[in-house]
């Protein structure tokens, strides 16, 4: 079969759909168009026809990420309805392995990211501050809540309070001591909806 051949048996949404079941088994780490291409059973330059590079095919994968937060049955009040969108992102994020890694590393102005960042803008103007305030808090709350819930994803088995303990101790770090027990991985609930408040609260 030629790579025209396969390519037309092929369509962009399925390669993304290939990669993004190799990122939740695998790991980031593991995706590359050959390795989609090998799950798919094609030749990578049918992969390379839809998708061009690697860097290209994650920008896809993360606006398809995006693309599965729901935009509808938001609150009415902009405040509540920026912090419930919030939520729904970092959600969209934890659903897939390395979702926060996937996405912090693209930069992808594409139908379902720019959508909702619209919704998320516009929650913000609404809100009552100028344009300028509206675009930094949205940069906050989203680069706020990508870097927690990365944090999130990589810990993973192993609870922050164990990694804490053998690195931090009370006569070298008191205050790091202190407060380490606020920073288990049952906590990070609590953590997302303290920092979303402090940021909104300050917009």
């Amino acid at each position: 079969m030629t790579n025209r051949q396969q390519s037309d048996r092929l369509d962009p949404a399925t390669v993304i759909r290939a990669g993004l079941d190799l990122l939740d088994e695998k790991g980031l780490d593991a995706v590359s168009t050959r390795a989609v291409a090998d799950r798919l059973g094609v030749r990578i330059n049918t992969v390379q026809w839809h998708v061009k590079t690697k860097a290209r095919m994650l920008e896809l994968m993360a606006d398809a990420v995006l693309g599965e937060i729901p935009l509808t049955d938001l609150p009415a009040a902009p405040d509540e309805r920026a912090r419930e969108l919030t939520r729904r992102y970092r959600r969209a994020l934890l659903s897939h392995r390395d979702g926060a890694a996937l996405v912090v590393g693209t930069y992808a102005a594409e139908p379902h990211t720019l959508r909702f960042a619209e919704a998320l803008v516009e929650a913000l103007l609404e809100c009552g501050p100028g344009d300028r305030e509206a675009a930094w808090t949205t940069w906050a709350v989203i680069y706020f809540t990508l870097g927690l819930t990365q944090e999130e994803q990589a810990v993973g088995q192993r609870p922050l309070g164990d990694i804490l303990a053998g690195a931090i101790s009370e006569a070298a770090y008191p205050s790091l001591h202190r407060v380490a027990g606020h920073l288990a991985p049952t906590s990070f609930d609590e953590r997302f909806e303290s920092g979303v408040a402090a940021i909104l609260a300050g917009r």
